[in-house]
Protein backbone atom coordinates (compact mmCIF):
# COMPACT_ATOMS: atom_id res chain seq x y z
CA UNK A 1 0.00 0.00 0.00
CA UNK A 2 2.84 2.28 0.72
CA UNK A 3 4.17 1.53 -3.22
CA UNK A 4 0.45 2.47 -3.67
CA UNK A 5 0.40 6.00 -2.01
CA UNK A 6 4.04 6.75 -3.63
CA UNK A 7 2.51 6.31 -7.02
CA UNK A 8 -0.36 8.52 -6.81
CA UNK A 9 2.16 11.14 -5.31
CA UNK A 10 4.69 11.04 -7.99
CA UNK A 11 2.02 11.20 -10.72
CA UNK A 12 0.30 14.17 -9.17
CA UNK A 13 4.20 15.20 -8.89
CA UNK A 14 4.46 15.45 -13.03
CA UNK A 15 4.34 18.40 -15.22
CA UNK A 16 2.87 18.53 -18.58
CA UNK A 17 6.50 18.05 -20.19
CA UNK A 18 7.03 15.10 -17.78
CA UNK A 19 3.67 13.53 -18.43
CA UNK A 20 4.10 14.22 -22.31
CA UNK A 21 7.61 12.53 -22.21
CA UNK A 22 6.16 9.70 -20.48
CA UNK A 23 3.32 8.89 -22.51
CA UNK A 24 5.46 9.42 -25.67
CA UNK A 25 7.10 6.11 -25.54
CA UNK A 26 4.85 4.51 -23.95
CA UNK A 27 2.29 2.42 -25.35
CA UNK A 28 -1.65 1.57 -24.64
CA UNK A 29 -1.13 -1.41 -21.84
CA UNK A 30 -2.42 -1.83 -18.21
CA UNK A 31 -0.12 0.71 -16.57
CA UNK A 32 -1.51 3.31 -19.28
CA UNK A 33 -5.09 3.17 -17.91
CA UNK A 34 -3.29 2.55 -14.45
CA UNK A 35 -1.66 5.89 -14.79
CA UNK A 36 -4.94 7.84 -16.61
CA UNK A 37 -7.33 6.84 -13.72
CA UNK A 38 -4.84 8.90 -10.91
CA UNK A 39 -4.24 11.51 -13.64
CA UNK A 40 -7.16 12.26 -13.79
CA UNK A 41 -8.26 12.34 -9.70
CA UNK A 42 -6.05 14.07 -7.95
CA UNK A 43 -7.45 12.65 -4.49
CA UNK A 44 -7.99 9.06 -4.98
CA UNK A 45 -7.30 6.59 -2.33
CA UNK A 46 -5.69 3.90 -2.90
CA UNK A 47 -8.22 1.80 -2.30
CA UNK A 48 -10.54 3.62 -4.49
CA UNK A 49 -7.41 3.49 -6.54
CA UNK A 50 -7.59 -1.15 -6.67
CA UNK A 51 -10.83 -0.80 -7.08
CA UNK A 52 -11.31 1.34 -10.18
CA UNK A 53 -8.52 -0.40 -12.01
CA UNK A 54 -9.29 -4.20 -11.33
CA UNK A 55 -13.26 -3.20 -12.51
CA UNK A 56 -11.48 -1.54 -15.87
CA UNK A 57 -8.95 -4.59 -15.98
CA UNK A 58 -10.44 -7.74 -14.65
CA UNK A 59 -8.11 -10.31 -13.72
CA UNK A 60 -4.91 -8.07 -14.36
CA UNK A 61 -2.81 -8.14 -11.17
CA UNK A 62 -2.49 -4.57 -9.12
CA UNK A 63 0.22 -4.94 -7.31
CA UNK A 64 2.29 -5.93 -10.62
CA UNK A 65 1.02 -2.98 -12.45
CA UNK A 66 1.79 -0.36 -9.41
CA UNK A 67 5.53 -1.41 -9.10
CA UNK A 68 5.99 -1.24 -13.12
CA UNK A 69 4.37 1.77 -13.74
CA UNK A 70 6.24 3.42 -10.89
CA UNK A 71 9.48 1.80 -12.35
CA UNK A 72 8.31 3.29 -15.62
CA UNK A 73 7.70 6.93 -14.51
CA UNK A 74 11.33 6.89 -12.46
CA UNK A 75 12.99 6.05 -15.83
CA UNK A 76 11.52 8.66 -18.02
CA UNK A 77 11.90 11.10 -15.05
CA UNK A 78 15.38 10.15 -14.73
CA UNK A 79 16.10 10.26 -18.83
CA UNK A 80 14.18 14.04 -18.36
CA UNK A 81 16.44 15.46 -15.95
CA UNK A 82 19.76 14.21 -17.77
CA UNK A 83 18.56 16.88 -19.85
CA UNK A 84 17.65 20.13 -16.81
CA UNK A 85 20.05 18.87 -14.59
CA UNK A 86 24.16 19.70 -14.58
CA UNK A 87 24.41 16.63 -11.99
CA UNK A 88 22.17 14.17 -13.75
CA UNK A 89 23.69 15.02 -16.84
CA UNK A 90 27.34 14.41 -15.49
CA UNK A 91 26.16 11.04 -13.51
CA UNK A 92 24.93 10.05 -17.13
CA UNK A 93 28.02 10.58 -18.63
CA UNK A 94 30.05 8.95 -16.51
CA UNK A 95 28.04 5.84 -16.84
CA UNK A 96 28.32 6.41 -20.53
CA UNK A 97 32.09 6.63 -20.54
CA UNK A 98 32.53 3.46 -18.39
CA UNK A 99 30.20 1.23 -21.10
CA UNK A 100 32.52 2.83 -24.41
CA UNK A 101 35.72 1.77 -22.32
CA UNK A 102 34.25 -2.05 -21.84
CA UNK A 103 33.51 -1.65 -25.56
CA UNK A 104 37.00 -0.54 -26.33
CA UNK A 105 36.42 2.79 -27.32
CA UNK A 106 38.76 4.20 -25.15
CA UNK A 107 39.71 7.85 -27.01
CA UNK A 108 35.58 8.02 -26.80
CA UNK A 109 35.73 7.09 -22.95
CA UNK A 110 38.45 9.10 -22.07
CA UNK A 111 37.03 12.21 -24.10
CA UNK A 112 33.84 11.69 -22.58
CA UNK A 113 35.55 11.72 -18.46
CA UNK A 114 37.42 15.25 -19.58
CA UNK A 115 34.05 16.77 -20.43
CA UNK A 116 32.95 15.46 -17.14
CA UNK A 117 35.89 16.76 -15.44
CA UNK A 118 35.62 20.03 -16.45
CA UNK A 119 31.92 20.69 -15.85
CA UNK A 120 32.55 18.92 -12.34
CA UNK A 121 34.99 21.32 -11.34
CA UNK A 122 32.83 24.79 -12.94
CA UNK A 123 29.95 23.55 -10.66
CA UNK A 124 32.24 22.78 -8.29
CA UNK A 125 30.93 19.29 -8.07
CA UNK A 126 33.84 17.13 -6.06
CA UNK A 127 32.05 14.37 -5.68
CA UNK A 128 31.89 13.73 -9.46
CA UNK A 129 35.21 15.39 -9.89
CA UNK A 130 36.88 12.97 -7.86
CA UNK A 131 34.83 9.62 -9.27
CA UNK A 132 35.47 11.26 -13.20
CA UNK A 133 39.46 11.35 -12.31
CA UNK A 134 39.92 8.14 -10.69
CA UNK A 135 38.11 6.73 -13.40
CA UNK A 136 40.34 8.29 -15.78
CA UNK A 137 43.59 7.16 -13.90
CA UNK A 138 42.29 3.56 -13.88
CA UNK A 139 41.27 3.55 -17.66
CA UNK A 140 45.11 5.37 -18.28
CA UNK A 141 46.81 2.67 -16.24
CA UNK A 142 45.29 0.14 -18.01
CA UNK A 143 46.36 1.19 -21.47
CA UNK A 144 49.73 1.75 -20.07
CA UNK A 145 49.87 5.50 -19.70
CA UNK A 146 49.67 6.18 -23.37
CA UNK A 147 51.65 10.10 -23.79
CA UNK A 148 51.56 10.35 -19.90
CA UNK A 149 54.48 12.23 -18.60
CA UNK A 150 55.40 11.57 -14.71
CA UNK A 151 54.61 15.19 -14.26
CA UNK A 152 51.20 14.98 -15.88
CA UNK A 153 50.63 12.16 -13.89
CA UNK A 154 51.95 14.53 -10.97
CA UNK A 155 49.39 16.91 -11.73
CA UNK A 156 46.24 14.55 -12.10
CA UNK A 157 47.05 13.52 -8.60
CA UNK A 158 47.39 16.67 -7.64
CA UNK A 159 43.87 17.84 -8.52
CA UNK A 160 42.17 14.97 -6.57
CA UNK A 161 43.57 15.90 -3.61
CA UNK A 162 42.74 19.32 -4.42
CA UNK A 163 38.88 18.07 -4.51
CA UNK A 164 39.28 15.59 -1.61
CA UNK A 165 41.08 18.60 0.46
CA UNK A 166 37.65 20.72 -0.35
CA UNK A 167 35.44 17.68 0.35
CA UNK A 168 36.85 17.09 3.52
CA UNK A 169 36.88 20.93 4.46
CA UNK A 170 32.98 20.85 3.76
CA UNK A 171 32.39 17.47 5.30
CA UNK A 172 34.15 18.88 8.71
CA UNK A 173 32.03 21.85 8.48
CA UNK A 174 28.71 19.78 8.14
CA UNK A 175 29.80 17.89 11.14
CA UNK A 176 30.40 21.30 13.57
CA UNK A 177 26.99 22.76 12.05
CA UNK A 178 25.30 19.22 13.39
CA UNK A 179 26.77 19.48 16.74
CA UNK A 180 25.78 22.59 17.19
CA UNK A 181 21.85 22.44 15.85
CA UNK A 182 22.19 18.83 18.20
CA UNK A 183 23.17 21.24 21.01
CA UNK A 184 20.15 23.26 20.04
CA UNK A 185 17.91 20.84 20.18
CA UNK A 186 18.98 18.69 23.27
CA UNK A 187 20.40 21.34 25.36
CA UNK A 188 17.98 24.41 25.05
CA UNK A 189 18.36 27.97 25.13
CA UNK A 190 21.17 29.94 26.42
CA UNK A 191 21.13 31.34 29.41
CA UNK A 192 24.62 31.97 31.38
CA UNK A 193 27.94 32.87 30.16
CA UNK A 194 29.04 29.98 30.88
CA UNK A 195 26.89 27.70 28.61
CA UNK A 196 28.25 30.60 25.54
CA UNK A 197 31.42 29.29 26.44
CA UNK A 198 30.82 26.27 25.92
CA UNK A 199 30.37 26.25 22.47
CA UNK A 200 34.03 28.11 22.04
CA UNK A 201 35.02 24.61 21.11
CA UNK A 202 32.94 24.69 17.93
CA UNK A 203 33.15 28.32 16.92
CA UNK A 204 36.80 28.00 17.26
CA UNK A 205 37.33 24.65 15.14
CA UNK A 206 34.92 26.48 12.48
CA UNK A 207 36.86 29.42 12.19
CA UNK A 208 40.00 27.46 12.26
CA UNK A 209 38.57 25.44 9.29
CA UNK A 210 37.65 28.30 7.07
CA UNK A 211 40.82 30.38 7.71
CA UNK A 212 42.86 27.31 6.74
CA UNK A 213 41.07 26.23 3.67
CA UNK A 214 42.78 29.85 1.57
CA UNK A 215 39.50 28.76 -1.05
CA UNK A 216 36.58 30.45 -3.00
CA UNK A 217 35.10 28.05 -2.54
CA UNK A 218 30.49 28.00 -2.84
CA UNK A 219 30.33 25.19 -0.33
CA UNK A 220 32.68 26.67 2.53
CA UNK A 221 31.08 29.93 2.03
CA UNK A 222 27.22 28.43 2.17
CA UNK A 223 29.08 26.11 5.30
CA UNK A 224 30.17 29.15 7.39
CA UNK A 225 27.28 31.54 6.90
CA UNK A 226 25.34 28.43 7.66
CA UNK A 227 26.73 28.11 11.15
CA UNK A 228 28.01 31.72 12.57
CA UNK A 229 23.58 32.21 11.80
CA UNK A 230 22.53 29.56 13.63
CA UNK A 231 25.58 30.40 16.49
CA UNK A 232 24.52 34.23 16.30
CA UNK A 233 20.83 32.74 16.83
CA UNK A 234 21.78 30.48 19.80
CA UNK A 235 23.66 32.94 21.75
CA UNK A 236 20.86 36.18 21.24
CA UNK A 237 22.67 37.94 18.60
CA UNK A 238 20.02 38.46 16.78
CA UNK A 239 21.31 41.46 14.95
CA UNK A 240 24.07 39.61 13.61
CA UNK A 241 22.43 37.09 12.68
CA UNK A 242 20.37 38.56 10.45
CA UNK A 243 23.18 40.35 8.64
CA UNK A 244 24.79 36.55 8.22
CA UNK A 245 21.80 35.74 6.76
CA UNK A 246 21.54 38.54 4.20
CA UNK A 247 24.96 37.32 3.31
CA UNK A 248 24.14 33.73 3.18
CA UNK A 249 21.03 34.62 0.70
CA UNK A 250 23.28 37.15 -1.41
CA UNK A 251 25.73 34.21 -1.70
CA UNK A 252 23.01 31.96 -3.38
CA UNK A 253 21.84 35.29 -5.67
CA UNK A 254 26.00 35.59 -6.69
CA UNK A 255 25.91 32.16 -7.45
CA UNK A 256 23.03 30.64 -9.32
CA UNK A 257 24.79 28.99 -11.48
CA UNK A 258 25.61 25.94 -8.60
CA UNK A 259 21.83 25.55 -8.14
CA UNK A 260 20.11 22.60 -8.64
CA UNK A 261 17.56 22.34 -10.84
CA UNK A 262 14.79 22.66 -9.28
CA UNK A 263 16.77 24.62 -6.50
CA UNK A 264 15.53 22.58 -3.73
CA UNK A 265 18.15 23.44 -1.34
CA UNK A 266 18.11 26.63 -1.75
CA UNK A 267 14.65 26.66 -0.75
CA UNK A 268 15.55 24.67 2.35
CA UNK A 269 18.11 27.04 3.17
CA UNK A 270 15.54 30.16 3.15
CA UNK A 271 13.25 28.29 5.37
CA UNK A 272 15.64 27.39 7.62
CA UNK A 273 15.89 31.11 7.59
CA UNK A 274 12.06 31.80 7.96
CA UNK A 275 11.61 29.27 10.75
CA UNK A 276 14.68 30.65 12.80
CA UNK A 277 13.50 34.26 12.07
CA UNK A 278 9.53 33.45 12.97
CA UNK A 279 11.33 31.92 16.69
CA UNK A 280 12.65 35.54 17.91
CA UNK A 281 9.95 36.98 16.19
CA UNK A 282 11.92 39.20 13.71
CA UNK A 283 8.29 39.23 11.85
CA UNK A 284 9.62 42.40 10.04
CA UNK A 285 12.35 40.71 8.17
CA UNK A 286 10.37 37.38 6.83
CA UNK A 287 9.26 39.55 3.85
CA UNK A 288 12.33 40.04 2.26
CA UNK A 289 13.12 36.34 2.16
CA UNK A 290 9.28 35.08 1.11
CA UNK A 291 9.88 37.71 -1.60
CA UNK A 292 12.99 35.91 -2.41
CA UNK A 293 11.31 32.28 -2.59
CA UNK A 294 7.85 34.49 -4.92
CA UNK A 295 11.09 35.28 -7.49
CA UNK A 296 11.29 31.64 -8.02
CA UNK A 297 9.51 30.51 -11.17
CA UNK A 298 9.24 26.61 -11.82
CA UNK A 299 8.14 23.72 -14.51
CA UNK A 300 7.37 21.47 -12.11
CA UNK A 301 3.90 21.72 -10.40
CA UNK A 302 4.52 19.88 -7.29
CA UNK A 303 7.87 21.91 -6.93
CA UNK A 304 5.98 25.36 -7.52
CA UNK A 305 3.39 24.30 -5.11
CA UNK A 306 5.41 23.47 -1.81
CA UNK A 307 6.90 27.52 -2.75
CA UNK A 308 3.24 29.05 -2.91
CA UNK A 309 2.65 26.89 0.50
CA UNK A 310 5.70 28.11 2.21
CA UNK A 311 5.05 31.93 1.35
CA UNK A 312 1.31 31.40 2.52
CA UNK A 313 2.88 29.74 5.79
CA UNK A 314 4.89 32.15 6.87
CA UNK A 315 2.35 35.23 5.59
CA UNK A 316 -0.17 33.65 8.00
CA UNK A 317 2.50 33.06 10.91
CA UNK A 318 3.15 36.53 11.89
CA UNK A 319 -1.18 37.45 11.91
CA UNK A 320 -1.79 33.69 14.05
CA UNK A 321 1.48 34.61 16.65
CA UNK A 322 -0.21 37.88 17.10
CA UNK A 323 -3.49 36.76 17.39
CA UNK A 324 -5.43 38.54 14.24
CA UNK A 325 -7.54 36.18 13.23
CA UNK A 326 -9.80 37.94 11.36
CA UNK A 327 -6.78 39.03 9.00
CA UNK A 328 -5.66 35.37 9.08
CA UNK A 329 -9.05 34.31 7.42
CA UNK A 330 -8.46 37.21 4.65
CA UNK A 331 -4.62 35.81 3.76
CA UNK A 332 -6.74 32.04 3.92
CA UNK A 333 -8.79 33.17 1.25
CA UNK A 334 -6.42 35.16 -1.07
CA UNK A 335 -4.60 31.59 -0.93
CA UNK A 336 -7.44 29.49 -1.98
CA UNK A 337 -6.24 28.74 -5.89
CA UNK A 338 -2.80 28.32 -4.97
CA UNK A 339 -2.43 26.62 -1.85
CA UNK A 340 -5.74 25.30 -0.78
CA UNK A 341 -6.78 24.26 -4.08
CA UNK A 342 -3.52 22.36 -5.02
CA UNK A 343 -3.00 20.07 -1.58
CA UNK A 344 -2.58 17.36 -3.63
CA UNK A 345 0.73 18.38 -5.14
CA UNK A 346 2.59 18.77 -1.64
CA UNK A 347 4.35 16.49 0.21
CA UNK A 348 2.65 15.04 2.98
CA UNK A 349 4.17 16.72 5.55
CA UNK A 350 3.35 20.46 3.72
CA UNK A 351 -0.17 19.11 3.03
CA UNK A 352 -0.73 18.22 7.10
CA UNK A 353 0.78 21.44 8.37
CA UNK A 354 -0.99 24.06 5.63
CA UNK A 355 -4.51 21.94 7.07
CA UNK A 356 -3.28 22.58 10.68
CA UNK A 357 -2.89 25.93 10.21
CA UNK A 358 -5.83 26.06 8.11
CA UNK A 359 -7.95 24.65 10.76
CA UNK A 360 -6.14 26.68 13.15
CA UNK A 361 -7.12 29.49 11.41
CA UNK A 362 -10.91 28.55 11.41
CA UNK A 363 -10.63 27.62 14.90
CA UNK A 364 -9.46 31.07 16.02
CA UNK A 365 -12.71 32.68 14.17
CA UNK A 366 -14.88 30.28 15.80
CA UNK A 367 -15.95 28.23 13.21
CA UNK A 368 -15.30 25.04 14.38
CA UNK A 369 -17.08 22.97 11.48
CA UNK A 370 -14.65 24.41 9.06
CA UNK A 371 -12.09 23.08 11.43
CA UNK A 372 -13.00 19.55 11.67
CA UNK A 373 -13.14 19.83 8.09
CA UNK A 374 -9.49 20.64 7.53
CA UNK A 375 -7.85 18.40 9.83
CA UNK A 376 -10.41 15.83 8.44
CA UNK A 377 -8.63 16.06 5.13
CA UNK A 378 -5.87 14.17 6.93
CA UNK A 379 -7.51 12.43 9.96
CA UNK A 380 -9.20 10.54 7.61
CA UNK A 381 -6.32 9.39 4.97
CA UNK A 382 -4.48 8.12 8.53
CA UNK A 383 -2.87 5.66 7.05
CA UNK A 384 -0.91 7.98 4.54
CA UNK A 385 -0.10 10.39 7.41
CA UNK A 386 0.47 8.92 10.86
CA UNK A 387 4.01 8.15 10.48
CA UNK A 388 4.40 12.27 10.88
CA UNK A 389 5.12 13.71 13.92
CA UNK A 390 3.05 16.47 13.32
CA UNK A 391 -0.08 13.97 13.37
CA UNK A 392 -0.80 13.38 16.42
CA UNK A 393 -0.40 16.82 17.17
CA UNK A 394 -3.50 17.01 14.52
CA UNK A 395 -5.53 14.65 16.73
CA UNK A 396 -4.59 16.80 19.58
CA UNK A 397 -6.17 20.17 18.00
CA UNK A 398 -9.00 17.73 16.90
CA UNK A 399 -9.76 17.17 20.55
CA UNK A 400 -9.48 20.15 21.39
CA UNK A 401 -12.11 21.25 18.97
CA UNK A 402 -14.36 18.86 20.32
CA UNK A 403 -13.92 20.13 23.75
CA UNK A 404 -15.27 23.68 22.10
CA UNK A 405 -18.31 22.50 20.98
CA UNK A 406 -18.88 20.12 23.97
CA UNK A 407 -19.09 16.77 22.15
CA UNK A 408 -17.51 14.79 25.02
CA UNK A 409 -18.75 11.09 23.71
CA UNK A 410 -16.06 11.85 20.55
CA UNK A 411 -13.68 13.10 23.28
CA UNK A 412 -13.42 9.71 24.92
CA UNK A 413 -13.88 8.22 21.70
CA UNK A 414 -10.60 9.47 20.22
CA UNK A 415 -8.93 9.80 23.89
CA UNK A 416 -9.20 5.88 23.69
CA UNK A 417 -7.65 5.92 20.20
CA UNK A 418 -4.88 8.36 20.86
CA UNK A 419 -3.62 6.84 24.15
CA UNK A 420 -3.34 3.34 22.37
CA UNK A 421 -1.56 5.15 19.60
CA UNK A 422 0.72 6.31 22.47
CA UNK A 423 1.64 3.43 24.33
CA UNK A 424 2.59 1.87 21.29
CA UNK A 425 4.95 4.85 21.13
CA UNK A 426 8.74 5.53 22.52
CA UNK A 427 8.57 9.10 22.94
CA UNK A 428 5.43 10.50 24.66
CA UNK A 429 5.39 14.15 25.28
CA UNK A 430 3.74 15.37 29.02
CA UNK A 431 1.77 17.99 26.77
CA UNK A 432 -0.29 15.12 25.14
CA UNK A 433 -0.82 13.43 28.81
CA UNK A 434 -1.93 16.62 30.12
CA UNK A 435 -4.59 17.60 26.97
CA UNK A 436 -5.91 14.29 27.38
CA UNK A 437 -6.76 14.38 31.20
CA UNK A 438 -7.78 18.06 30.67
CA UNK A 439 -10.17 17.53 27.67
CA UNK A 440 -11.94 14.70 29.27
CA UNK A 441 -14.92 16.75 31.31
CA UNK A 442 -15.88 19.93 31.05
CA UNK A 443 -15.71 22.42 33.80
CA UNK A 444 -17.49 24.03 35.96
CA UNK A 445 -17.25 28.19 36.56
CA UNK A 446 -17.02 27.56 40.37
CA UNK A 447 -13.98 24.88 39.55
CA UNK A 448 -11.77 26.58 37.15
CA UNK A 449 -9.90 28.90 39.67
CA UNK A 450 -9.53 25.82 41.77
CA UNK A 451 -7.95 24.24 38.64
CA UNK A 452 -5.95 26.67 37.84
CA UNK A 453 -4.11 26.58 40.79
CA UNK A 454 -3.37 22.98 40.61
CA UNK A 455 -2.43 22.75 36.82
CA UNK A 456 -0.35 26.32 36.82
CA UNK A 457 2.78 24.28 38.33
CA UNK A 458 2.31 21.81 35.49
CA UNK A 459 1.69 23.93 32.87
CA UNK A 460 5.19 25.97 33.78
CA UNK A 461 7.16 23.10 33.91
CA UNK A 462 6.02 22.20 30.53
CA UNK A 463 7.05 25.17 28.94
CA UNK A 464 10.58 25.00 30.51
CA UNK A 465 10.68 21.67 29.56
CA UNK A 466 13.32 21.67 26.55
CA UNK A 467 11.96 17.86 25.69
CA UNK A 468 8.30 19.92 25.25
CA UNK A 469 9.69 22.68 22.70
CA UNK A 470 9.09 20.05 20.26
CA UNK A 471 5.30 20.02 20.14
CA UNK A 472 4.70 23.02 21.45
CA UNK A 473 6.74 24.51 18.24
CA UNK A 474 3.61 23.49 16.66
CA UNK A 475 0.70 24.61 18.60
CA UNK A 476 1.19 25.88 22.68
CA UNK A 477 -1.27 23.59 24.20
CA UNK A 478 -0.50 25.56 27.49
CA UNK A 479 -1.72 28.57 26.55
CA UNK A 480 -5.08 27.29 25.54
CA UNK A 481 -5.78 25.44 28.76
CA UNK A 482 -4.76 28.60 30.78
CA UNK A 483 -7.15 30.46 28.40
CA UNK A 484 -9.81 28.25 29.17
CA UNK A 485 -9.47 28.18 33.34
CA UNK A 486 -8.63 32.22 33.92
CA UNK A 487 -11.01 33.14 30.69
CA UNK A 488 -8.14 35.09 29.15
CA UNK A 489 -6.86 35.25 25.10
CA UNK A 490 -5.19 32.47 24.27
CA UNK A 491 -1.76 33.93 22.64
CA UNK A 492 2.03 33.49 22.14
CA UNK A 493 4.27 33.96 24.98
CA UNK A 494 5.47 37.57 25.54
CA UNK A 495 8.98 36.16 26.12
CA UNK A 496 10.71 34.79 23.30
CA UNK A 497 12.61 31.63 23.42
CA UNK A 498 15.14 31.08 21.27
CA UNK A 499 14.68 27.65 18.97
CA UNK A 500 10.56 27.77 20.21
CA UNK A 501 7.80 28.58 18.51
CA UNK A 502 5.03 28.27 20.67
CA UNK A 503 1.47 28.63 19.04
CA UNK A 504 0.39 31.54 19.37
CA UNK A 505 -3.40 32.09 19.03
CA UNK A 506 -6.33 34.12 20.11
CA UNK A 507 -9.53 33.00 20.63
Amino acid sequence: MFKTNALILLVNSLTKAEKKRFKSYSRESGYITLFDIIDKNKTITPEALRAEYLGKKAGASFDITINYLYQLLLDSLLALRKEQDHHYLLLNKLLKSRILFEKSLFEEALEMLDQVKEAAWKYENQYILIYAARMELDYLLSLNFPNISETDLLNRYSRINEAIKMLRIATEQSALFDLLKHRMIHKGNIRSKAQVNALNDLVVSEMSIVASSGAENFEIKKQHQLFQSNYLIYTGDYNSALRSYHELNRLFEDNRQLWTNPPIYYVQVVEGILDNLRSIRKYDELPYFTGQLKKIHHSSKSFQAGINALVFLYELFPLLDQGDFPASLKLLNLHQNDVLDRLHLLNPARQAEVCLYTALVYFGNNDFRKTQKALQQIIIRGKSFYFLPLYRTIRLVNLMTHYETGDFDMIQYESRSIKREISRNEKIYRTEHLMLRFVGKPLQPGQKAKMWEKLSPELDGIRNDIFETHILKIFDFTAWIESKLRRSALKRSPTPQVGREAGAHQQ
